[in-house]
Order: C-alpha cells, then structure tokens, then sequence
C-alpha cells in the first residue's frame, strides 16, 4: 500500500502535476482568498484536512453524498460489492436493480441508460433527441450548466461565471452553431424564438432548479410554457435533474413540479459517492438507443457494479420514513440562521432555497431568477467572506455561484455553528 506523504509541499506538488492543481477547476480557489486546503477524510457532515483540522461541510462533495461521508449502508454496499469484482464489461444485476428504483421514482419513464457522469448523460440525451426527431438544433438557458461537451459549454454558469468566461474557448463555432441560448424567467423570448426556429429544434434543455450560476428559482409558469411550445412544435424538453433529482423529492424537480418532460438525466445522488450518470425516458423514445435503434451510445464502465450498489444504498435509505422532511427542516433550519446573520451584520442579501439546497446572495432586492441579474460585486463580497468563514472550520464552496447543501447527517447544532460563523465573517472589516 502507497502512502500519501502529505508535507507542506503539497500544494507545490499538486501544481507541477495537475493544471492548477486541480483535476476540477472551481477546486482551486481562483475566485476566493488563500489556498486550498487537501481534504483527506469525510465523516459524516465534515471534512478533515491535511493538519487534522475539522471543518462543517456544506459542499456535499458538490451534491451527491445526500446521506453524509461514509455513511455505513453505503459503506458496507460498496465492500459487498467490491469482493466480487471492481468491474465485468457485462451486464449485472445491480445494473438492473438501480434501474427500477429509478423508474419507480420518475414513473412517465420506462427505460434507463447508465453513465458514468451527469456529462455523459447530457451528452447522450442530445444525440437522441437529435436522432429521434431528425433535428439538430438544441436550446439552453444562460447559466445552466450541462457538462463540459461542446454542444452545450455555453453560457454555462457555475466554474465559467467563476472565472469570468461566458464559454470556453476550444470550442469550435461550428459546434454551437446549433445551439441557442435564451435567458430563464423569459416567456417572451421563448416565444419568439419558437415562433422563428420551432420546426428546427430537437431539444430544450433546462436545470428546472438552475444551480449552477446560483439558485435560480424558476416560475412554475415558465416551465409550463417551455413544455407547451415543446409539444406545439415537435421539440423534446429535457429537465436536467443532475443536481435536483432524488434530493428535492423523491421523483426530482419532475415530482414537485408536475410536468412531465420527455427525458430526465440524473447523477450525483444517483451514484452515492461514485461516478454515476443515466438519461430516461419514455419506451418508444428510449428504444432508438443502441442496439435497438440506429442512436449510438455506450460506455466501458456504465453500470458499474460497484457504483450501482452505492445508488442503491443511497435511494434505499432516502425511502425511510420522515427523511424529505427531515432535510426540509434542515435546509429551513439553515436559511434563518443565514437570514439572521445577513440582518446582525447588515448585510445586503437573501437566501434562495430549495429543499436541501441553499444560495447565499450577497446583493440588495429580490433573489434573481436569471443569471444576468446577478451582480459581480456580491461575488466579490463572497470571495473576501470565504477565507474568514474557512478559519472558522465551515467549508463552503469557493464560488459565489455556486449552491449550498445539508445532509442527512446535519444537526441543527452544526448548522446553527455554520450560521453563527457566516455572522462573525459578514461583519468582520
């Protein structure tokens, strides 16, 4: 066994091997003060750094670990599985095991396409809506963030409003050529384009709770109107459920909103802790995939067995009694201490919530419900914030669009040390 030597020279190391780094952007603390600390254990709801040190988590691993770090079921799910092999290249039984939990969970769908990544299965959504309805033009909302493939790194929030960059270069104009980009909370502008390009599109795609630029709370009526002109049109609308799914509701955004869109793609919680990605939808849509139909996707490692056990972990113990309301209370239990520290300090700021999901919005008015609403000053006021509230052992993530989360694991206690920390750092000079 290979031990980590975890000397003061780490972050030097990490930067000769790793681009920045790190092996994921926002990770290395560009939009915030100081450096990133090296995280070498997750228990429960915290993280422990390279010096020991204990820190109340809110990042969530960036929202699959619903139930904590190294929750047991998870644990002992994945050491089962683990004995019987990392990987088959074949079918298995847990593959199909996690599939029905899924179904049962999104009941308008009735088949399931596994990833290994909430990009991947994007990406394969919108080459079968593409296949599908022989279209190839795509819509997208400025802030959402679907993956880092081409078609799609547009206007995409999250690690690109973080670094300043709307899209990212080395992406051919070709590619995106067929992608359009409209703002959310914009019936009008929907229309319009509709009514300009309707015979074209092939897909709408959105994050029905953007959290990826923020938490931007979208109208049911704006939702509403996107799967109506879908349905007038011929186009597919595909909710992006990598963040929501499994943690606002069992059944997503999908659940607590209504509307049934033609395909969903999931990840995060899916896996429990391991890369897990899948798209669903109905039969007839499904069934052009590969090998029944001429849409081509696969994946050497899709339906992981070890990941699979996780997920299954994962949603069987979200089934217990009393779990979506205790997140509630939690996520509820945590907005008024961060409404309470905004108004201690006289910070200018409100608190977006969802569930378990929460956005700390450092600007005066209403939370915005669209991206270029977002002011670049609170980003800053955030970025100064970050350093004291990490002092203070909370980790938060370091960007200000990006989203907090509660876990299972949480206590008020904890959350109340977390809110008390976001006072003394708000009014720190």
């Amino acid at each position: 066994m290979v031990e980590l030597k975890l000397g003061t020279d780490l972050l030097a190391r990490a930067r000769a091997a790793l681009p920045g780094g790190v092996s994921s952007p926002v990770r290395a603390f560009g939009a915030v003060e100081g450096d990133p600390p090296f995280v070498v254990r997750g228990q429960g709801a915290s993280l422990f750094d390279a010096q020991g040190r204990e820190h109340i988590d809110l990042v969530c691993s960036w929202g699959p670990l619903i139930l904590g770090h190294a929750h047991p079921a998870v644990l002992d799910a994945v050491q089962r599985a683990l004995r019987d092999g990392l990987t088959f290249g074949a079918t298995c039984a847990a593959e199909v095991e996690l599939a029905e939990r899924v179904l049962k969970r999104y009941p308008f769908a009735e088949r399931v396409r596994f990833t290994s990544s909430g990009t991947e299965a994007t990406m394969g959504a919108l080459r079968l809506a593409r296949g599908a309805t022989g279209r190839d033009r795509v819509v997208k909302f400025d802030g959402c963030y679907h993956g880092h493939f081409d078609a799609l790194l547009v206007k995409g929030g999250s690690g690109l409003a973080t670094f300043g960059t709307p899209s990212s270069a080395g992406v051919p104009q070709a590619t995106t050529a067929m992608t359009d980009v409209l703002p959310l909370d914009d019936e009008h502008a929907a229309r319009a384009l509709f009514a300009q390009k309707g015979s074209e599109i092939a897909l709408v795609v959105i994050e029905p709770m953007p959290a990826n630029a923020g938490l931007l709370l979208q109208r049911q009526a704006f939702l509403e109107t996107l799967s109506e002109l879908c349905s007038e049109h011929g186009a597919l609308l595909m909710f992006d459920e990598v963040i929501s799914g499994f943690r606002v509701a069992p059944g997503g955004m999908t659940e607590r909103s209504g509307i049934t869109p033609d395909l969903v793609a999931v990840g995060k919680i899916l896996g429990g802790g391991m890369p897990v990605g899948a798209f669903l939808g109905p039969a007839q849509l499904m069934e052009q995939l590969a090998p029944n139909g001429p849409v081509y996707h696969a994946g050497t490692l899709s339906g992981n067995p070890v990941a699979m056990a996780a997920g299954m972990a994962t949603l069987d113990t979200l089934e217990q009694p009393g779990t979506y309301e205790r997140l509630e209370q939690l996520g509820a239990h945590l907005q008024r201490g961060w409404e309470a520290a905004l108004v201690a300090s006289g910070t200018p700021g409100s608190v977006a919530r969802m569930g378990s999901v929460l956005w700390l919005c450092l600007q005066e008015g209403e939370t915005p419900r669209a991206f270029h609403r977002i002011e670049a000053a609170g980003a800053e006021r955030y970025g100064q914030m970050h350093a004291r509230l990490l002092e203070q052992r909370v980790w938060m993530a370091p960007s200000a669009y990006e989203v907090a989360f509660v876990y299972t694991a949480h206590d008020e206690a904890q959350l109340d040390r977390a809110a008390a920390a976001l006072a003394q750092a708000l009014s720190a000079p």
